[in-house]
């Protein structure tokens, strides 16, 4: 059914029977189901906080999802050019609300998506909103997500979860506190490749893992040292303060917005929380890797606003339970691992991950490889491939990352990579950059959020403090 943006009404708002048959009230669904109420029959109602390139590509996923509608979307940008980047086209509010549009007006003749410049006042307005998918820029995830579970909507949040581990465990926190369905979008932790590599480590099919080597592509976001040259005029379809959002104000420039802002440490991280919380992830899962003793790294180009072009972090693990020490080594930016002895990896069959991204678990009886975003796994060398007897399924299959949200929102069990799991999973990755930059192997004590020999890390554990009136409401 079609929506006047701003109406703030909903299509499907249940009518209930006063003490009086004559008398009848329409109430908002949550006050007869308690917060974040969606009754199983019922669609989601989505609404989109971030509508470029990735906010586009997630609008296009919820399509295909019969149990829900995008009824709303809120971005800084009227249209963003995307066509110098691999996203290509354009997105902003004016072609993603066209595309969300025609995509019901199958189903639903003139229907009618809200659109919103700035994500608050959405939030404030749209009463029908059950449910919020976040595909900003890195410094405003914690904010947007927070603000949406204070006021009892589900939230999909994009990787990384946050900016920084402070942020990460706030947002946890919050997630627990507010009861409502979370779902992080590293889509490969629902895949059937992130399962099969968890069932075959934890069969044993490779004894005891000493070590995983994880690496992307992804780098190289910006390059130099400080900040861009120039003052350029905000392009005229741009609300330039508020893309800041709670990050310092700093002059606009292109170098940020729409696609490099990951190059910059006020906006992003570089390549390893871009892709890390991809790659790393079937480790992370199948190995217990929670909380490291020790991490420490190096990278290319190290300066205060400009992230590295390349990285490669070190994590050591102790004792998990009756699984072995790990070290866990992350290479990005075109940074690769070495081929391991006896394995021909100009032999397609026995090719290291997929086009540049990939990881590696090395065992006591072989390897395990995974292309990136947790790819179907492929056991070596040929001989243990051949000879090993694959496990049953053991392990719960979800529909896809997206479903697994949708049905979480709706009172099913909490989706795979819920803000508890995702949490931990970036703090992980996370820690990384703080090694990077402090320069220092970091003792790590993760009950205490410490890093027990580097006291310098505390301001990266927790970053900059946010502009006056973009403080966490917490």
């Amino acid at each position: 059914m079609s929506r006047a943006q701003g109406s703030g009404s909903s299509r499907r708002q249940f009518l209930t029977t006063a003490v009086s048959a004559a008398a009848a009230t329409i109430l908002p669904r949550h006050v007869l189901g308690g917060p974040g109420f969606v009754a199983p029959s019922d669609k989601v109602n989505v609404a989109i906080i971030g509508v470029g390139g990735q906010g586009r590509t997630n609008a296009r996923a919820l399509f295909q999802e019969a149990d829900c509608q995008v009824i709303a979307i809120a971005d800084p940008c009227e249209e963003w050019d995307l066509s110098p980047y691999y996203y290509k086209g354009k997105a902003g509010r004016g072609p993603v609300r066209a595309e969300i549009e025609e995509a019901y007006r199958e189903q639903t003749p003139n229907y009618s998506c809200a659109v919103y410049e700035d994500f608050r006042v959405m939030l404030e307005k749209e009463k029908a909103i059950d449910a919020v998918l976040i595909a900003t820029p890195d410094h405003l995830h914690a904010y947007a997500s927070i603000l949406a579970m204070k006021a009892g909507k589900h939230v999909y949040c994009e990787k990384p979860l946050t900016l920084d581990i402070w942020e990460g465990r706030t947002v946890a926190r919050v997630a627990r506190e507010t009861g409502v369905a979370t779902q992080m979008g590293n889509h490969g932790r629902s895949s059937e490749g992130h399962y099969q590599a968890a069932e075959w480590i934890r069969d044993g099919a490779l004894g005891q893992v000493r070590e995983v080597h994880g690496w992307g592509a992804a780098g190289g976001f910006a390059t130099g040292k400080g900040r861009p040259e120039g003052t350029p005029d905000v392009p005229k379809e741009l609300n330039w303060d508020l893309w800041l959002g709670p990050a310092a104000w700093r002059p606009y420039h292109p170098a940020y917005a729409p696609f490099n802002w990951r190059g910059w440490w006020a906006f992003g991280g570089g390549g390893l929380p871009d892709v890390g919380p991809h790659h790393l992830d079937p480790a992370f899962h199948a190995l217990k890797l929670d909380t490291p003793q020790t991490v420490e790294a190096t990278g290319a180009g190290l300066d205060d606003e400009v992230c590295p072009s390349a990285v490669l972090a070190t994590y050591r693990f102790g004792r998990r339970g009756s699984m072995d020490p790990v070290t866990v080594y992350w290479y990005d930016g075109g940074l690769r691992p070495p081929s391991p002895p006896g394995i021909d990896t100009d032999d397609p069959r026995q090719r290291l991950g997929e086009e540049g991204n990939g990881i590696l678990f090395v065992g006591e009886k072989g390897f395990i490889t995974c292309a990136g975003w947790s790819g179907m796994p492929r056991l070596l060398p040929l001989s243990l491939h051949r000879s090993y007897k694959r496990p049953p399924k053991t392990l719960p299959r979800v529909e896809g990352h997206h479903a697994d949200w949708l049905q979480a929102c709706k009172g099913g069990k909490p989706a795979a990579s819920n803000f508890e799991y995702a949490a931990r999973l970036c703090e992980f990755v996370h820690l990384g950059n703080v090694a990077l930059r402090t320069g220092k192997v970091l003792q790590w004590d993760g009950p205490n959020m410490k890093a027990t020999n580097a006291p310098e890390a505390d301001k990266y554990l927790r970053g900059e403090p946010y502009r006056t009136g973009w403080e966490l409401p917490v």
